[in-house]
């Protein structure tokens, strides 16, 4: 398929449709299509043609992008769709209800009800078409090659409830997808054709972890705490760490958690990521009004030992599937485990689940099993270290800048604990 023929495109469009940034708010839509139901499926078959070989056409009628750097659709797109969700208009709707952190509620909270679950609808139906495309595609070539393992790249592999659907829908048994599939990801491309095709080595590299970014070790935390004349406990062991944190998790409190290399790709996955107890139905607007301070219709992820996997969510084989480790598939919790994770389930009954093994990032395998062991629920909340609207942390300066700026209640820089009140 050739520029301008794109579902990426086709789904930023509807990005900025719905109020979002193109290529930074794509996964906004994606959180958002739960809470609405795909009735304008049917006008979004205009914008696009799907063909029986798996292929398909835009029909450039309804969009700029192709001659715009600032506009992705036109009148024939509004036309279609209504006018375009305003970016400053709070997402609510009657199943969200109105979070306290918004404010007082607004005289005219039913009228924008209304208006969020239309937008809400025009989410669900982009975000279903896309699905659809894309196991078309899938089907296709499953077809065409008869092979069993599929390798996936590009901003709309990090779709993570489309990815399910190719995985169960396609005829593929097993799916790769690297955790920085987005453009960014053209870095790691580069590199690895140089390293093979210019000078030759074989191709035996097979990325299973995502922990390529900065490291930092005690010391150099030590010494800007210390340079900072920072109030910290210092733990002798990491045995004890792991007993402090997860004592800090079970009262409640909310964790920045930071150490090893940073991730690569968009998602946190356990260096620098902020963690809470999943149990605790009040966690997620919690966060999301003492730190996070974002849209109160995104889900946050369950961060769960790999072998536990299958008695809290819906996917077998889950120690064969890759992106379950980089947090880019969505399933289904369990439904008898639904009531025991309500801070991670979304309100489709949904996860988008990290698996976490001992070979990939042992100390945060090693906190999440202390967790089950004290709770009897090997999970954790996990979310990325950052506020709204600036990037995942990467230095031990950036950490605690963070945490002064929000109501975390702990800094975890291992060896290091920073709590807002000693």
């Amino acid at each position: 398929m050739e520029f301008p023929h794109s579902i990426g495109l086709l789904y930023s469009a509807f990005t900025a449709f719905l109020g979002f940034e193109v290529n930074e708010g794509e996964y906004k839509v994606m959180g958002m299509a739960p809470y609405g139901q795909p009735r304008f499926a049917e006008k979004i078959w205009k914008l696009v043609h799907q063909n029986s070989d798996g292929s398909f056409s835009l029909d450039m009628e309804y969009f700029c992008f192709h001659r715009s750097a600032e506009r992705m659709f036109n009148g024939r797109f509004t036309g279609l769709f209504g006018s375009p969700r305003p970016a400053e208009l709070p997402f609510f709707t009657e199943s969200t209800s109105f979070p306290e952190y918004l404010g007082q509620r607004p005289t005219n909270y039913q009228e924008l009800c209304r208006a969020n679950q239309n937008y809400a609808d025009i989410a669900a139906s982009i975000q279903f078409v896309t699905e659809e495309l894309l196991v078309n595609i899938a089907k296709n070539l499953q077809k065409q090659t008869g092979l069993k393992r599929l390798c996936t790249a590009g901003g709309v592999a990090l779709n993570s409830v489309a990815n399910t659907r190719i995985l169960l829908e396609s005829g593929f048994q097993e799916i790769y997808i690297q955790p920085a599939a987005g453009d960014s990801g053209g870095a790691l491309g580069a590199a690895l054709w140089a390293h093979n095709s210019l000078l030759g080595h074989a191709r035996v590299f097979c990325m299973e972890h995502a922990y390529w970014g900065a490291g930092y070790s005690g010391s150099q935390i030590g010494e800007f705490i210390r340079t900072n004349d920072i109030a910290h406990v210092l733990c002798e062991s990491e045995d004890s760490l792991l007993e402090e944190v997860v004592r800090r998790l079970v009262e409640g409190k909310v964790v920045g958690w930071f150490q090893g290399r940073s991730e690569w790709g968009p998602r946190a996955l356990g260096n620098r990521s902020i963690l809470g107890d999943p149990r605790n139905a009040d966690m997620k607007d919690i966060v999301n009004s003492k730190i996070k301070f974002r849209e109160p219709f995104r889900p946050f992820a369950p961060a769960v030992l790999k072998e536990s996997a299958n008695e809290f969510f819906c996917l077998e084989k889950a120690e064969s599937q890759y992106p379950l480790s980089f947090m880019l598939y969505v399933v289904p919790v369990r439904s008898d485990r639904q009531s025991t994770l309500p801070a991670v389930t979304h309100i489709d009954g949904s996860a988008r689940v990290q698996t976490v093994s001992r070979e990939q990032n042992l100390l945060f395998y090693s906190l999440i099993e202390r967790f089950g062991q004290a709770t009897g629920v090997p999970v954790l909340l996990n979310t990325s270290f950052n506020l709204r609207g600036e990037p995942i942390v990467n230095t031990p300066s950036e950490a605690y800048s963070t945490f002064l700026r929000s109501e975390l209640d702990c800094l975890a820089m291992c060896p290091f604990i920073l709590d807002k009140k000693i």
